[in-house]
């Protein structure tokens, strides 16, 4: 050690252990904490060595303004109280102003439409996983909302549009519908249609027009044909 870090360490046990005759009616020991493990208490007593507040630029400044130092929207300062005291205190804060607006939310939202997608038997003890990759998209031209989604089991090879209008008393033509791929991509119709089938890995909408899918061989061989195809929606 040097003797610059030596200076160092004595200077901070001077400064934070030394004893302190104010705080012998407290329980625990009678000297400093350290300044900085003191904020992180997770506690409700006053912190023993208070930060100096005096000169703080922004502390005068509400001080000084009359506008802003009654204002609600400004959090109070808690300057003998813990950072854990005062994140408690934020939280309650926030679920207040959060309770409103979830309240006129959750009353607003309601089931425009119930559409069967699929039954399973009611003897089976756990629900096999067939819906897969639910991808939403709103247009807000045409004031449209998409839901693309695939089935497992044996439609791999589709991929399912769902089209509702954001008016719930609107209904659009083809309200639902399925694309399926299978063999598209076949260069004619001379090859064998089980040799080239396709399912889908992932499907997104690029832009209001134009869905974009990722397909995948399905022939049970190594080195399986990846496809990245862009589909008008028209």
């Amino acid at each position: 050690m040097t003797q610059k870090d030596i200076t160092f360490v004595a200077d901070f046990l001077t400064e934070h252990f030394n004893e302190a005759p104010e705080l012998y009616n407290r329980k625990g020991k009678y000297f400093n904490v350290e300044r900085v493990g003191q904020y992180l208490k997770d506690e409700d007593d006053d912190l023993v060595s208070p930060p100096n507040t005096e000169g703080n630029q922004w502390f005068n400044f509400l001080k000084d303004s009359t506008h802003l130092k009654e204002n609600p929207l400004l959090f109070p300062y808690y300057p003998e109280k813990s950072l854990h005291f005062v994140k408690r205190q934020m939280e309650g804060v926030i679920d207040q102003c959060l309770q409103k607006p979830a309240d006129v939310i959750g009353k607003s939202v309601h089931q425009a439409v119930c559409l069967s997608l699929y039954k399973i038997s009611q003897s089976e003890d756990s629900t096999p996983q067939l819906f897969k990759l639910p991808f939403l998209w709103n247009d807000k031209t045409s004031n449209l909302h998409y839901v693309l989604f695939t089935m497992l089991e044996n439609s791999i090879s589709k991929i399912h549009i769902l089209r509702r209008h954001t008016d719930t008393s609107r209904s659009v033509s083809n309200g639902i519908l399925a694309v399926e791929f299978g063999n598209f991509l076949n260069n004619s119709i001379n090859e064998i249609s089980d040799s080239r089938c396709y399912s889908c890995l992932d499907a997104h909408f690029y832009d209001d027009e134009t869905v974009t899918v990722v397909l995948k061989e399905s022939v049970q061989q190594e080195g399986k044909e990846r496809v990245l195809a862009q589909l008008p929606l028209s």
